[in-house]
């Protein structure tokens, strides 16, 4: 038996995670005695509204909404290309002017690209070298015509978390509306829309342990947004399409346990991230921390070891069982240097050896162990074969 027979770790939950025995166990009759279409005024479509509406109050109620606030989609792209696209058209009477960052998810800066074709001008901030947005570039940027600001919580790639709440307080002072791609952090950060003042929010059931195709956008009460999507009256006509009541239920499920168990899973993975990121520093030299050592989320470390591509790393810890990331799943295949670590000022040359390791809650301190007995021999025999690296 070889090493990745005998042990598997997985180490991308910014990707993805594996559902939840509870959320399974919730969504389970949905599929089967309780398969009714929402729409329908029958026994079978009444018990199916039901849970659709039980389940909107579940995921208002963790994010501090109001149900009537909270719209299921199929997804974070959906509920992002629906914030941006649809608060654009709804509000370009006011203005053209959106503004949004250099490292935002591909969904907020490809809507940004679409948008710029149809004659909106669209602002894009830089970012220092953690990742962070600097509040005074806002201030400089922000005009009388710009309708939307949009600044993902937590980046995806780095696990910074951006100064929101001040971010929204200069957008407000200009009348402008603020989205904010919360997909990274609901569910594994308190996220309370009111105290943020956000108007819109994106989240995303796979990324916290419910199913796949399911989603949620906040849109506060009294905000203008244009649907994306036509064909019924489904979610009070903002997004056409029968709903994926099984999912919804799931992703209710799911902020349900994330309530109850966050606490203690932010300690368990600000633990695990904690002490392996100073064992393979100590393991191996020339590591470099992309993003800030404590302003991100937990469970969430890039590295870039010195003169070794990233992609020879994935490969070589695959082969030993461990499945990690380059950056953005939604990126992976590409050659190009990760967007998020360009914006933040990092050379090509780190950024291709860039490595992101999402820890989960079915991580262990064996796994830390395991994955350092293993990465220096991997990074040192990848080392020995590249005529950049320079051993000190």
């Amino acid at each position: 038996m070889n090493d990745s027979q005998a042990r598997r770790i997985y180490l991308d939950h910014n990707a993805t995670t594996p559902v939840h025995p509870e959320v399974f166990e919730a969504m389970l009759p949905y599929y089967k005695d309780k398969f009714g279409n929402a729409s329908s005024i029958h026994s079978f479509g009444r018990e199916a509204k039901v849970a659709l509406e039980e389940s909107r109050e579940k995921v208002a109620k963790f994010i501090n909404a109001s149900p009537q606030e909270v719209y299921f989609t199929c997804g974070g792209t959906e509920s992002d290309n629906l914030a941006v696209k649809g608060t654009a058209f709804a509000n370009r009477k006011k203005g053209k002017h959106i503004i949004t960052s250099k490292i935002e998810h591909h969904a907020v800066l490809e809507s940004g690209k679409f948008l710029e074709k149809d004659e909106f001008e669209v602002t894009y901030l830089p970012v220092d070298k953690y990742g962070f947005v600097d509040p005074d570039d806002l201030k400089k940027a922000i005009r009388k015509d710009t309708i939307l600001v949009s600044i993902m919580h937590v980046n995806n790639e780095v696990g910074t978390i951006q100064p929101l709440e001040e971010l929204c307080k200069i957008t407000k002072e200009k009348g402008a509306y603020f989205h904010t791609d919360a997909v990274q952090s609901v569910g594994k950060l308190p996220v309370d829309v009111q105290k943020l003042n956000v108007d819109v929010l994106s989240m995303s059931g796979h990324k916290i342990y419910g199913p796949k195709g399911v989603g949620a956008i906040y849109i506060r009460k009294g905000t203008r947004i244009t649907p994306w999507s036509h064909g019924g009256s489904h979610e009070r006509s903002r997004r056409a399409g029968t709903e994926n009541v099984p999912g919804i239920v799931g992703l209710a499920k799911t902020v349900e346990i994330a309530q109850r168990d966050m606490e203690q899973q932010s300690q368990q993975m600000k633990n695990l991230t904690e002490a392996f990121y100073q064992k393979v520093t100590h393991a191996i030299p020339d590591v470099i921390l992309n993003g800030h050592l404590e302003k991100r989320i937990p469970n969430t470390l890039n590295l870039s070891f010195k003169a070794v591509e990233g992609e020879s790393i994935i490969l070589s810890l695959d082969l030993k069982g461990v499945a990690v990331a380059s950056g953005s799943a939604c990126t992976s295949g590409t050659l190009e240097p990760s967007h998020v670590l360009s914006a933040m000022g990092i050379s090509p040359e780190i950024a291709q050896g860039a490595i992101r390791f999402s820890f989960g809650r079915e991580n262990t301190m064996e796994d830390v162990e395991y994955i350092v007995g293993i990465l220096p021999e991997i990074v040192s025999r990848l080392r020995a074969m590249s005529p950049l690296y320079v051993n000190k």
